[in-house]
């Protein structure tokens, strides 16, 4: 039943998105339009003008939302399995402060080697490159501490919003003002080569944490009953966090910062579905999608002429969750102490 709401209200949202904006295009043409791209010539006919607004601005933007929304949603759902706190989200190893601070050095600097495709690329890249630091730099003997990670997280974090801060102080008024927007993420200007870069990484980062969802159901005896289980824990933890690194660094490198998906969805697909991994995937990607969804829509629509941070609004639902959430597991735990 959830995974059947979750896809009807996918669905709608999505046919809505694509129909509201400056141009109104009724649900109907939208369908239409979409049958007729897989050869059906069945529904009414958008008209030319509408057409292109659909395929060359609008379904762009709500197949990268939707990518975005279900890479950030399974990374969270992975990141609280491995270090078994529903607390976790992709920010603990530091690739959102660590993309942030590679798109800044590339604005600030104003790389181009790779044109317009230079800010995102280095985004992933330092993403990518300051989520293995983390997890090496944690180990310890062969080993790897869930607190040691955590606290090497924290510093690579404080590290990256100083050298930000510098590099914002550094660059001029119109590098100032990308490294902040970019910051506050965005889906405007989604093309259809964007999709076709990140729908891969997405694809895999996906099939992969999939495949380990019966092993992530066993992290929840403990890494020692893991263990005594046959379960290689740091093999598994170093997939995991590699895998987590790719799908937000992908997400993050076209969109910007979108904060609180990876923590709000998996937490509340967890209250419904409970522990068990594999469902829990299942209904945290396509929440995760929802919710990108419809925040695009009213980051589009809110305001008439403008398009606001979509990381913004991800914030303003995120943070009162989290503040909800914080309160509920205090009192259900008798308190902190």
């Amino acid at each position: 039943m959830l995974f059947g709401a979750l896809s009807v209200a996918l669905v709608l949202v999505c046919l809505v998105s694509a129909g509201s904006g400056q141009l109104t295009i009724p649900p109907s043409e939208v369908v239409g339009s979409v049958l007729r791209a897989l050869g059906l010539d069945v529904g009414p006919a958008a008209n030319p003008t509408g057409d292109v607004a659909l395929w060359t601005i609008r379904f762009p933007r709500i197949v990268l939302a939707l990518l975005i929304g279900a890479a950030l949603a399974a990374s969270g759902t992975l990141m609280q399995a491995v270090f078994s706190n529903p607390l976790a989200e992709p920010s603990v190893v530091g690739v959102s402060s660590g993309a942030a601070l590679g798109a800044a050095t590339a604005i600030v600097f104003g790389w181009t080697f790779l044109g317009e495709w230079s800010v995102a690329l280095a985004a992933f890249i330092a993403g990518l490159a300051t989520t293995l630091f983390v997890y090496f730099a944690s180990r310890t003997r062969g080993k790897t501490e869930v607190v040691t990670l955590v606290l090497t997280g924290i510093a690579i974090n404080a590290f990256a919003g100083a050298a930000l801060a510098l590099l914002t102080f550094l660059g001029d008024s119109a590098s100032r003002e990308q490294i902040i927007f970019w910051q506050l993420g965005s889906l405007n200007g989604a093309r259809w080569q964007q999709v076709a870069i990140i729908a891969p990484l997405v694809l895999i980062g996906l099939i992969v944490a999939f495949s380990l969802a019966r092993t992530l159901d066993l992290f929840s005896l403990g890494e020692r009953g893991a263990r005594h289980l046959g379960v290689n824990v740091e093999l598994v933890r170093i997939v995991v966090i590699v895998v987590v690194a790719v799908l937000v660094s992908a997400a993050v490198a076209f969109a910007g910062i979108i904060a609180f998906v990876g923590l709000v969805v998996p937490h509340l697909m967890r209250m419904v579905l409970g522990p068990a991994h594999r469902p829990l995937l299942i209904a945290s990607v396509l929440g995760g999608a929802l919710l990108m969804a419809s925040a695009d829509l009213v980051a589009r629509t809110a305001v008439p002429m403008a398009d606001l941070p979509i990381g913004m609004l991800t914030s303003l639902v995120g943070g009162p969750f989290f503040f909800w959430l914080l309160r509920r597991t205090r009192r259900r735990s008798g308190g902190w102490g």
